[in-house]
């Protein structure tokens, strides 16, 4: 199971005209019964939630306030995630004769009341900011919003925004889809939030939110791929300066060549990963992976790893693990390896996660165990096998893959033994050959050609370049700016 969790805002989203009608609620329950979370994301402040809305003890957790209050259900439970407004502030906006409704943190009226909202926080020195959503103009401390406050409440559930789905229909939603792995506008959202979402609903509030509940249902989304790439993982740049990225979600790869150019460029593809948020796990036979800064290591060159350690590191979604094995005989290596795979494709079915595995010599690490009924590393989603050989790794592993990628010099003849090896069909190269730092890659299923990409490792990703532009600048403000 790759989603675990689901994030849902009320109002225009499961609610209409503020009511959640009976078969939106039988849906969700549904999907709670499959094991996943369910969580509530809302502007709306607590007390008025509870009073219209009986059925909330669906949800696992509420985030209100747009971000400032967590609230557990199941045990009544209140968490402030932001300060309460300043009393100045408030006496200030009641003294305006504005509507005004204070929460725990939030502090909400309607337009056209926001100029002297922002005149206020401007005259008090605050930092607060104002948010839009629908006619309603909220002020919440700096850096609260509903991403802010589903970060929390995953956490408390021990989920990772990695395997989460969101789904709104306001302006407040953005932060929201944002933070999600997966995300949703329903029909009716305002036109940005469609723009931006993975997928818009053709139907409208909690109609189109079902939608999604049987698509995580039924398949896991895996026929509801997002519109447009999010958060793809680029494996290099080709000849002409563009990114090659992998073409699917759910893929594995394939890396050979040199053992250092191997290393290399799987480790730059570690951290393009974890700095997107994902949780990797690698099982490192000599002991390279073990400089990787992001990671816990497990085992050293003297001492060998235990596997509910492991583990135990992996139930939090935001820990990295390297599995250091250079002090695992060879002959019990893939005695090891069996009894810690078999329990991570337990865990991936549960929670999603690790969601990657990179498996360094996985040609000698895999191939008797990929053999049974058992063997764990077969056509694994989401996983990065390294190995010298690619024609001595598991002929069920080698048909799974989704991408070949060859480093360094003799990437061509590479190319040409995995071929043969899986039988794709020969293709042609590019006309210059790789040298160092240089690779070819190859997917499969695609009509892409195999690309030449630099494969330098670094140690941080350049912004994306923008192409500068004449703006109209103003003396006085670069005044005020530069006395901030």
């Amino acid at each position: 199971m790759r989603y675990t969790a689901i994030a849902l805002d009320y109002d225009g989203t499961i609610a209409h005209d503020g009511v959640v009608p009976p078969h939106v609620v039988a849906g969700l329950t549904r999907l709670k019964e499959t094991g996943r979370k369910l969580l509530l994301v809302t502007g709306r402040e607590l007390d008025e939630l509870l009073g219209i809305f009986p059925e909330i003890g669906i949800f696992d957790r509420v985030v209100a306030e747009n971000g400032a209050l967590l609230y557990r259900p199941a045990t009544g439970e209140r968490k402030g995630l932001g300060d309460p407004p300043p009393e100045e502030f408030i006496a200030c906006l009641k003294a305006s004769g504005m509507p005004l409704s204070v929460g725990h943190t939030i502090v909400a009226t309607i337009r056209p009341h926001e100029v002297l909202v922002l005149e206020t926080i401007a005259n008090l020195g605050l930092e607060h900011q104002v948010i839009f959503n629908k006619g309603a103009v909220m002020v919440l401390p700096p850096g609260c919003n509903k991403a802010s406050g589903l970060k929390h409440a995953l956490a408390e559930l021990g989920l990772s925004p990695r395997n989460c789905v969101a789904a709104g229909d306001g302006e407040n939603d953005h932060a929201l889809l944002d933070m999600a792995e997966y995300s949703a506008a329903t029909a009716n959202a305002v036109q940005t939030l469609k723009d931006a979402a993975d997928r818009v609903t053709d139907d409208h509030h909690g109609d189109g939110v079902l939608e999604i509940v049987e698509g995580l249902i039924e398949h896991d989304l895996a026929s509801m791929p997002p519109r447009k790439p999010r958060r793809t993982l680029c494996l290099g740049k080709d000849e002409n300066g563009s990114d090659v990225v992998l073409p699917r979600r759910r893929a594995s790869i394939l890396v050979s060549g040199e053992v250092s150019e191997a290393r290399d460029f799987s480790m730059a593809l570690l951290e393009r990963l974890c700095r997107r948020g994902y949780q990797c796990c690698v099982l490192d036979t000599r002991g390279d992976y073990t400089r990787f800064k992001s990671a816990v290591v497990f085992g050293t060159l003297d001492n060998p790893p235990a596997v509910e350690e492991v583990l135990t590191a992996l139930d939090k979604p935001d820990v990295q693990t390297v599995v250091c094995l250079a002090a695992v005989p060879e002959e019990e290596r893939h005695e090891f390896v069996e009894k810690l795979l078999v329990p991570l494709r337990l865990l991936r079915e549960e929670t999603g996660r690790p969601h990657w595995i990179v498996i360094d010599e996985a040609s000698d690490l895999l191939a008797a165990s990929a053999h049974t009924e058992e063997a764990p590393g077969v056509a694994a989603e989401n996983t990065i096998y390294v190995t010298a050989d690619p024609t001595a790794l598991a002929p069920e592993i080698l048909q799974g893959v989704h991408g070949f990628v060859a480093c360094g010099h003799g990437a061509g003849a590479m190319i040409d033994a995995f071929a043969a090896a899986v039988s794709w069909g020969k293709p042609a190269l590019p006309a210059h050959a790789p040298h160092e730092h240089e690779a070819l890659v190859w997917f499969r299923r695609t009509e892409r050609p195999v690309a030449l990409v630099n494969t330098t490792r670094m140690k941080s990703e350049a912004a994306p370049s923008v192409k500068s532009t004449q703006r109209e600048k103003s003396p006085e403000v670069g005044q005020v700016l530069r006395r901030a």
